[in-house]
């Protein structure tokens, strides 16, 4: 008999009309030719989304050959597949919930450790997968590549597998990623250009092993039309928007008393259950953290200045 694996998949988003939505952390600024791009993508959907050429294109473009996936989900999904049945999974205790549920619904063993590299680096045995998000999610801290470097040789020394989350890694200032050869790395475009239900993300690291076990046709005609956009717009979208994003993310610093590298904040306020719905009332949705394991904090993402001055009297007010 079939037995559910009993985990959460939802990751927020505004369902109520009038709702300032701080609860999903995205681009609050769209492509300039978002329009155009569904209007190819009607025109295409009476096909099979073929994409080869454009994943070809997407390389060239990123200086890296990626593969793409339908989001980061996918790859996660993908990675059960090919490594983490029987293995040993690391992971930071507050983090991705999606990491823990993929590695159980592949019968992995779920080992949790600190947030921090260092720490981390000491739970890492030979043949183990260890999942790390940097930027971080819920806290947003980022890591340099210096920062990274105790888990990196960890890696290395055991023989065993690093699969690093950049999905936030656009919204960090100066973000370098470390190399190596135990490394995988996940990437999306749908938090940088604010398109979650387009789902595209794609990865870096053994590609061969990843498109043998893809599904066909992943990401749609709607991902498709947004790959030919993306190349054409050749990623001006994000050196266009991301300086917009980081000066309200200065000012909300300033204003809240938080501290991120990312496009979201944590902040402690206790009761998270009873601050999100005393924050609705006045019209703003932000995210409890108790599914990351920090039911006294909420996550909230940086939007724009009148929807973040919002938020900021909101709060005060809370």
């Amino acid at each position: 008999m079939l037995e559910p694996v009993r985990f959460s998949t939802y990751h927020g988003g505004a369902r109520e009309e009038g709702i300032a939505d701080f609860s999903a952390s995205l681009n609050p600024y769209p492509p300039v030719w978002l329009d155009d791009m569904f209007e190819r993508a009607r025109e295409i959907s009476d096909r099979y989304p073929y994409y080869d050429s454009l994943e070809e294109g997407l390389s060239g473009l990123l200086g890296e050959e990626a593969v793409v996936t339908a989001g980061i989900t996918e790859a996660l999904y993908l990675l059960g597949i090919l490594t983490l049945r029987g293995r040993r999974a690391i992971m930071p205790r507050h983090t991705y919930g999606e990491y823990e549920r993929t590695a159980r619904v592949f019968g992995a063993e779920v080992v949790k450790g600190p947030n921090e590299p260092g720490g981390l680096a000491e739970l890492v045995e030979r043949g183990s997968v260890v999942f790390f998000c940097n930027p971080n999610n819920p806290d947003g801290r980022y890591y340099s590549p210096g920062e990274l470097k105790p888990l990196l040789d960890a890696v290395e020394d055991k023989g065993a597998l690093l699969i690093l989350d950049e999905a936030f890694i656009d919204f960090v200032k100066n973000a370098k990623s470390p190399e190596g050869e135990n490394i995988i790395k996940l990437r999306t475009f749908t938090k940088s250009y604010g398109l979650p239900g387009i789902r595209v993300g794609y990865v870096f690291g053994f590609p061969e092993a990843f498109r043998s076990v893809r599904m066909p046709w992943s990401i749609g005609s709607t991902g498709v039309a947004f790959l030919e956009f993306l190349l054409e717009d050749g990623l001006e979208h994000l050196r266009r928007t991301m300086p917009l994003v980081w000066r309200e993310r200065e000012r909300m610093e300033r204003a809240l008393g938080v501290r991120s590298d990312a496009n979201f904040f944590i902040k402690r306020v206790g009761d998270a259950e009873a601050v999100v719905e005393s924050l609705k009332k006045w019209g703003v949705l932000v995210r409890n953290c108790t599914s990351f394991g920090l039911p006294g904090y909420i996550r909230f993402s940086v939007r724009r200045k009148e929807e973040n001055d919002r938020l900021i009297r909101a709060l005060r007010k809370v």
